[in-house]
Formats: C-alpha cells, sequence, structure tokens
C-alpha cells in the first residue's frame, strides 16, 4: 500500500462506531473525582474514583495479568457476571474501536483498575473508555492498589466484591450488597449470553489493509460447521472461518436433533460464563451429539461440557485463570504451547474416566487442558485457541478438528 492510499485510509475510516457515546457525553459533565468504593466480601474495603457510571455492580472479582486486550476482556460473554481487576497499571490508553470486541456489548459486571489515562491514542480509536463504560451503563473504580487486591485474592480465593460509585457511596452499604449476594455459581449462565435465534457467520479476522473482517464467499468455505452459542467470542466464530469453516450459530438450547438435522461436518461446543456442571440440558444435548458420532470440537466452557458428558467431573480454581501467554504441554510430543485462558472450573484429572483421553495440561498448575475421546472424533481445550502461523500455538486445535472432519468425512 502506498502512502497516499495508505493516508486516504486512515481519513477515511469512518468512525461511526461510539457516536451517540459521544453525543451523551458532550450532554453531561464526566467527573474524574466522582467517588467510588470497592468492597470485598472479607471486609476489605479500597477507595478510588469513578470511571463508569453511578451506581453499583456485584459480581466475582477476578482480575487478568494481560498488558493490552481489555475491550476484548470487557466484551467477552465469559466475563458475564465478574468484576474485572485488570493488574496493568495503565488501562484504557488505545481507546475503543468498533472491531476488536468480542460481542456487541459489555458483558462484564464491573471494571477494576489502577489507572485511566486522561488521553487515548491510536488512529483506530473512535471513543475512550470512559465513554465506552458510560454507554453501557457499566460501573468502574480506577485509582486503587490493585497489587494488594490482587494479593487479597491470591491467598484467600476469588470472593465477591461491590463496586458504588457516587456521592452516596459509602463503606456500610457496599459491604452490606456484597455481603447479601449470593452468586451465579449454581446458575446455568449461558442463557443471559447466547443468543436467542440461529445466524450464519462467514467474517474472517482483521485486515490492516482494508481495517476490516472482510466477508469469506460461501463456495470459499468447504466445512459446514455448526457452532453452539453458550457464549461465543467473535474471534473463535473469525478463527474458524480462517480455517475454511462455514459457520451457523445456534442457541444453547438447540435440541441435538436439530443440529444433526443440518448434517453439519462438525460442531463446535463454544467458550462460555460459569459453572459448567449447572448445564444440565447442553451436558445431556452434548451426549446425543458424542453418541451420533459428528466431529467435536469443544472450547472453554465447551470443553468442559465434553468432559461432564464423557463421565467427568469439574473441580473450581481458588482463582479465576484469566490471561494471555500461558504456557500448555503437548502430552504427545511435550512439546509447550501458547495460549490464553478465561475460566474459574477445571476438569478434574482424578475423575477421567476410561473414555477420555488426557492430551494437554497446564505448565503452571497441571490441570487438565486437552481431551480426546476415545473411539470418538471428539477433542476438547480448556484455553481460548487463535489462528497463528507460529509454531507450537493453539492454532494446532483448529487444525486436530480440521482433519477429524475429513476423515469423517471419508469414512
Amino acid at each position: 500500500m502506498n502512502d497516499q492510499k495508505s493516508g486516504m485510509m486512515f481519513t477515511h475510516v469512518i468512525p461511526l462506531f461510539c457516536e451517540s457515546v459521544r453525543l451523551k457525553v458532550s450532554k453531561r459533565e464526566v467527573h474524574l473525582s466522582t467517588p467510588a468504593i470497592l468492597a470485598l466480601a472479607d471486609g476489605s474495603i479500597f477507595h478510588g474514583t469513578a470511571i463508569g457510571a453511578e451506581g453499583h455492580a456485584l459480581g466475582e472479582v477476578a482480575f487478568s495479568t494481560a498488558m493490552s486486550g481489555y475491550q476484548e476482556l470487557l466484551t467477552d460473554p465469559a466475563s458475564a457476571g465478574q468484576l474485572l481487576a485488570l493488574t496493568y497499571p495503565h488501562i484504557g490508553n488505545s481507546g475503543i474501536n468498533p472491531q476488536d470486541g468480542e460481542s456487541d456489548r459489555i458483558q462484564a459486571a464491573g471494571l477494576i483498575i489502577r489507572d485511566l489515562p486522561l488521553t487515548a491514542s491510536n488512529w483506530r480509536s473512535t471513543c475512550s473508555l470512559q465513554a465506552f463504560l458510560l454507554d453501557a451503563g457499566t460501573v468502574g473504580i480506577a485509582d486503587i492498589d490493585t497489587r494488594r487486591l490482587v494479593r487479597i485474592l491470591r491467598e484467600k480465593g476469588t470472593q465477591h466484591g461491590c463496586i458504588m460509585a457516587g456521592a452516596d457511596a459509602s463503606e456500610e452499604k457496599a459491604l452490606e450488597r456484597v455481603r447479601g449476594f449470593a452468586g451465579a455459581q449454581d446458575q446455568d449462565q449461558t442463557a443471559t449470553v447466547t443468543t436467542r435465534t440461529s445466524y450464519n457467520w462467514n467474517e474472517a479476522p482483521w485486515q490492516l489493509a482494508s481495517n476490516s473482517h472482510p466477508q469469506v464467499p460461501t463456495e470459499q468455505l468447504p466445512w459446514k460447521v455448526v457452532v453452539y452459542d453458550f457464549g461465543v467470542s467473535r474471534s473463535l466464530l473469525r478463527d474458524l472461518v480462517a480455517k475454511g469453516c462455514q459457520l451457523s450459530v445456534v442457541p444453547a438450547d438447540t435440541p441435538a436433533a436439530e443440529v444433526l438435522a443440518q448434517k453439519p461436518h462438525g460442531v463446535v461446543l463454544s467458550s462460555g460464563p460459569g459453572n459448567a456442571a449447572a448445564c444440565t440440558g447442553a451436558i445431556e444435548t452434548v451426549k446425543a451429539l458424542l453418541d451420533a458420532g459428528v466431529p467435536l470440537f469443544g472450547v472453554g466452557l465447551g470443553h468442559q461440557l465434553l468432559a461432564l458428558a464423557s463421565g467427568a467431573q469439574l473441580k473450581r480454581l481458588s482463582v479465576s485463570r484469566i490471561g494471555v501467554n500461558q504456557p500448555v504441554k503437548d502430552l504427545a510430543n511435550g512439546h509447550a504451547l501458547i495460549s490464553s485462558q478465561h475460566h474459574s472450573y477445571v476438569v478434574d484429572a482424578a475423575s477421567l474416566p476410561a473414555s477420555l483421553q488426557l492430551t494437554h495440561t497446564s505448565l503452571l498448575d497441571d490441570s487438565v487442558q486437552g481431551i480426546a475421546v476415545n473411539g470418538k472424533p471428539a477433542i476438547g481445550f480448556q484455553g481460548i485457541p487463535h489462528v497463528s502461523n507460529e509454531p507450537n500455538t493453539s492454532s494446532a486445535f483448529y487444525d486436530r478438528f480440521g482433519e477429524l472432519m475429513q476423515q469423517a468425512h471419508k469414512a
């Protein structure tokens, strides 16, 4: 691309996204001096500054050690019900843009950060993080000691929290709310994030030249794949398209018979929020898909559903694992691959039945990261796979799924 075309592209990027945010923010004063309080269930109190909407938010406090990706984390359906604490000190530097969201809205219950930069600078940015939070009505808090917060969570385990923002915020009110909060760990949270109707998807990963996600013609996508939306991320859909899959995305409660009637080459069980053991209907659906012998690929929550449908059990982590550059060991060759993670539960290795083969483990805590169902074309990965041309990356799981579809197609 020559300089003239490059300049034209950057100049003519139409900032439609967040235009409503700009209008709303211009009509109201945004005070970065509004007080906010974060209270934990153990009684810990943090005083800070409100960076989003006024009001209160309740949820599980979960932290991420990633240096970037705050927009993706906020909009990832796997973040539903979480108060996200980001450990990197400066969050918001590059603003918000219309292409990087993992869904069409903020899914996290609230945001906790150390510092909100006054200026967002990036050629793709169309609004600030502050405006994004305000437009979504999301409560957030800044100017707290996130190092202290993470130490508390690591020592005491995951806790419920309450963020209160506004002039009437008080320690007493915040503590009363959080101590009366039961949480949703025993509930099927997929119902709150799944699509209501089925839809087709052929959008590929972002390309720099066009600053867009190109649409791939159906005739260039040889594999017909159905994706169960338990809280699917857009990056998963785009990566599947990049691997040659024409996608039909269906609601979480879609009967297996309805999916099998489409005669897909394969089925993907998407990631999502919460405790997979509470998704009793989905577990029965996966059992039916296994019995039918259709190639299956479970990701995140979908990986856990595959394990549960095969007779395994889950266990809760002391703290949620959210982050990037997480090392995973491939037991077949001893190689390490790099992955992203976003989960609070893992498959209990001690509960694996004879029907399941352990294929990958975490190099951080030896937890189950990959499984294969013996005698069935079905695999699962706890992490978040990403398409990459680099060796030893989680892109290998897409390739393995493609091999399973190819083998089933030849049979």
